[in-house]
Parts: structure tokens; C-alpha cells; sequence
């Protein structure tokens, strides 16, 4: 884990005028590329960049951000469940999600969490700098295409047990794993997964499993 922290109150100029930013990204090359180019924006700071979502709130209270710039997939904390911390510790800061999938469960939850701004990871800088911006104000920022996919999203239609069946099996439990696991049957293991795949219109359990991560079920 590591964090870069950026120049101090005392040594910014124009600080009225500026943003300060905490930017959260675990790939080295894009936390890189995003740093180097946000930094060369008139009214942007970054004051502080974490490959770790572990390290965001901390990072966040020692070196106060106007705007936290998440990426929603991170290993340790998740980007939202920062975000709510960030919320709970640190009020005055506002939080932009970053996300490579349109996944409305995403949406829901950052919306949930307050979160004002929720755009595309592979959105132009200058995209992104004027989000940052818009957050900075207090105005919300959602992405066209994330939104649609959030407003246009369909219920979910598995029960909470096949939900459960479902996920084993996606993390590679065997029929009979699953079965010992939830202390159910082999059958009742089977049926769940027949069912599952007659819901979701899949071809079979592997797509099932593809449809229901990508809808934000699992």
C-alpha cells in the first residue's frame, strides 16, 4: 500500500480559488496518468493519491480533501463503503466515483451513500476535471449511460437462497460443496440452479452466473 501526498495548505497559492483532491486508484499507471494530468489543471490539487481503499479515510483526515476521487473497485475497502465513512468523518468532503462497468447495483449504493458524482473510468481528463469541478460546487454528476443503466434495470428475480447457491457456484464451489456449505441437499442444489437458469433466460449455469453479476445481483 502506499499513498503520495501532495503539497501542504501553506504551500498552495490562489487557495481560495482551487480544488484540493484526494485521488484513490489501485492500477500504478492510471493513479499515475491521472495525478500528472489533473495536476496540470488551473484549479485542481491533488493533495493526496492511495492505491488502497484502507487508506482513504485516514489519508482523507490528515490531509483534507475538497473532493474524493474514487475508484469503486478497490482492493480492502470498496470506493462506496469509503465513501460513507468519508460522509460520517469528513462532511465537508464530496465524493466522484470512478467505475469501468455500468452496474446499476453500483448506482443505487453510491446514491444511497450520498455520493454526488458517479462517472465512466475511461472518460476524457478533461471530462473528469470538469466533474470535479461541478462536485466541487455541490452539484451531482451522473454519467448518461450509467444512469440509463440503473433507470432501465430489471428486478431481481432470483430468491435470496438461489442468490446463495448462485454466488458458490461462481466462486468454484462443487455441486456437493455448495449443498454442505448451505446444509441443503444435492437435489435441492440442482433445482436451485435449474431454476435460476430458467429465470434469468440463460443458456446454462455459466451464463446464468455472467447474467446475474452483470445485473448486480450476485
Amino acid at each position: 500500500m502506499s499513498v503520495l501526498e501532495g503539497r501542504a495548505d501553506g504551500d498552495r497559492t490562489g487557495s481560495a480559488a482551487r480544488i484540493r483532491v484526494l485521488l484513490a486508484e489501485d492500477a500504478p499507471l492510471i493513479r499515475q496518468a491521472l495525478t500528472a494530468l489533473l495536476s496540470q489543471e488551473p484549479d485542481i490539487d491533488i493533495v493526496a493519491a492511495v492505491d488502497h481503499g484502507d487508506l482513504i479515510v485516514p489519508t482523507a483526515l490528515r490531509t483534507p480533501p475538497d473532493v474524493a476521487v474514487l475508484d469503486i473497485d478497490l482492493p480492502g475497502m470498496d470506493g462506496i463503503t469509503a465513501a460513507v465513512e468519508l460522509q460520517a468523518k469528513l462532511p465537508s468532503c464530496r465524493t466522484l466515483l470512478l467505475t469501468s462497468v455500468a452496474r446499476p447495483d453500483h448506482l443505487r449504493r453510491a446514491l444511497a451513500a450520498r455520493v454526488v458524482g458517479f462517472v465512466r473510468k475511461d472518460a476524457p481528463t478533461s471530462r473528469l476535471a470538469e466533474d470535479i469541478r461541478q462536485v466541487a460546487q455541490g452539484h451531482r454528476v451522473v454519467d448518461p449511460e450509467l444512469a440509463l443503466a440503473a433507470a432501465t434495470a430489471t428486478d431481481n428475480p432470483l430468491t435470496p437462497r438461489e442468490v446463495s447457491v448462485l454466488r458458490l457456484t461462481a466462486q468454484g464451489a462443487s455441486t456437493r460443496e455448495v449443498a454442505a456449505q448451505l446444509y441443503i441437499s444435492v437435489g435441492t442444489v440442482r433445482n436451485h440452479l435449474a431454476s435460476t437458469v430458467a429465470k434469468t433466460q440463460a443458456r446454462g449455469r455459466v451464463d446464468a452466473i455472467r447474467i446475474a453479476t452483470e445485473a448486480g445481483w450476485l
